[in-house]
């Protein structure tokens, strides 16, 4: 099929890479003339295992193509998705100002039948209000014997697993009332359901709303588990015992129940205050995804807390390393990461950071800029010269395997606060170290030393 992508971020980018694997001719659109040249070169602007592969190969075999010139987009696109951004007002609620701008494009230059399909994360209704621009545009332009189709198909993408998710979705989610539309939408995706049916059709509206209550129950989950790690802190009990207990019932599972130190990105946040926004401006305000989002908000400083408490002196003159900068492994995107909050507190405060992360210097750099309290390391292990202690933020794979004895003997004051519970709690005491981690208890250092002594 003719297919045209509107926004090349990071879900446009790979549901067109993806499309474009399984033999659609797609076209990508986008106003950054820089961004459409390096993806002409097949260098991605996003990091995202298996990506720069899939533009590699779509490419060279010319079923992929970028432009910034958007009529030709319009005429090549039997089908065109819209997958621009939707960034958060200060009220919380979603702008959609970029999906309506890129709509009225549409209906300027269609010349044919258009089905748009809105990928990006948008409040319920936005798809009668995407239909009723087109329409009004078509107007304007003496075009009302064309006809526009606008389909919900939200996306479910994790960052760092998001080329697995297109290529093996869970589910796929297509919201609208048209029979032309679905059989569409049934071909572009036919290739993803070889082993069964995935798609669940439904309308619009219910499409829309799908998308923010999986977020929205996902979100929930993480801090229900964060508030349980708070109190086991307090009771002395071991969150990851608790953890391993219920996640072993097969109503609850272990997916989302680990404790952390909150959660962060482009989406669970923002969707999550737009989702509220709606919801009050309904007159049916959404009290415990409400506390969901306040839960959150406190967890991004327990790292920070936990320093505090740690040293009652203050922190000013303090070195601090950290080790992950990025909201979740496998990716660069530091959008909420818990990091930041970290980091501006820690400079709030006078110290100074130390910090590595595989993929994410570069995004830290674009954010932050060059700072005397920034030192942006080459290494993990380059972060602990003259560190005071050691704050680990994202749960890399490169993280997990650490010579605990190399850590005492580097880190000033021996401390070391894990977000998100990496290590054995008496194995890192063995060696001499504090070790405070998210719901577990305090193992003091030298405890097995004394013991065997």
């Amino acid at each position: 099929m003719d297919v045209s992508v509107f926004g090349i971020g990071y879900v446009g980018l790979v549901q067109a890479a993806t499309l474009a694997d399984v033999g659609h001719r797609v076209v990508c659109v986008d106003i950054d003339e820089r961004k459409i040249q390096q993806l002409q070169r097949g260098v991605p602007p996003i990091q995202e295992p298996g990506l720069p592969e899939l533009l590699e190969d779509n490419l060279r075999d010319g079923r992929l193509a970028f432009s910034t010139q958007a009529r030709d987009a319009i005429i090549h696109g039997q089908v065109i998705f819209i997958a621009v951004g939707t960034p958060p007002d200060e009220d919380g609620s979603a702008d959609l100002s970029q999906v309506l701008a890129v709509t009225r494009e549409i209906a300027r230059h269609m010349e044919e039948d258009r089905t748009l399909v809105i990928k990006s994360t948008v409040p319920v209704g936005t798809a009668s209000q995407v239909a009723a621009t087109a329409r009004e545009e078509l107007g304007r332009q003496d075009k009302n014997h064309l006809r526009v189709r606008v389909v919900s198909n939200p996306e479910f993408l994790k960052e760092g697993n998001a080329v697995n998710d297109c290529t093996r979705p869970d589910r796929i989610i297509i919201g609208t009332d048209d029979d032309e539309a679905r059989a569409q939408l049934a071909e572009i995706y036919a290739p993803f359901c070889r082993n069964h049916d995935k798609l669940i059709f439904m309308d619009n509206r219910s499409a829309e709303l799908t998308k923010y209550a999986a977020n929205a129950m996902l979100a929930t989950r993480i801090s229900l588990m964060n508030e349980l790690a708070n109190l086991a802190e307090q009771l002395g009990a071991d969150i990851e015992a608790v953890r391993k207990g219920i996640g072993s019932d097969p109503r609850i599972g272990y997916h989302f129940i680990y404790p952390g130190c909150g959660f962060g990105g482009s989406c669970f946040p923002k969707d999550l205050r737009a989702l509220l926004h709606t919801a009050a401006s309904n007159g049916q305000p959404l009290r415990l995804l409400q506390s969901v989002q306040e839960v959150n908000e406190q967890q991004r400083q327990v790292l920070f807390r936990k320093l505090k408490q740690h040293y009652p002196d203050g922190l000013a003159g303090k070195s601090i390393a950290i080790w992950g900068l990025a909201f979740k492994p496998n990716t660069d995107d530091m959008r909420e990461a818990p990091s930041r909050d970290l980091m501006e507190a820690l400079w709030r405060e006078g110290a100074t950071v130390r910090a590595f992360d595989p993929e994410a210097m570069s995004e830290c750099r674009r954010i932050y800029g060059y700072r005397d309290d920034l030192v942006l390391c080459a290494t993990r292990d380059d972060t602990l010269q003259n560190a005071d202690a050691l704050v680990i933020c994202t749960e890399w794979k490169a993280f997990r395997v650490v010579d605990f004895e190399l850590l005492a003997s580097k880190l000033r004051d021996r401390l070391i606060i894990d977000g998100r519970n990496l290590y054995n709690p008496v194995q890192v005491a063995a060696a001499g170290l504090h070790y405070l981690g998210i719901g577990l208890p305090h193992v003091p250092p030298y405890q097995i030393q004394a013991g065997a002594q």
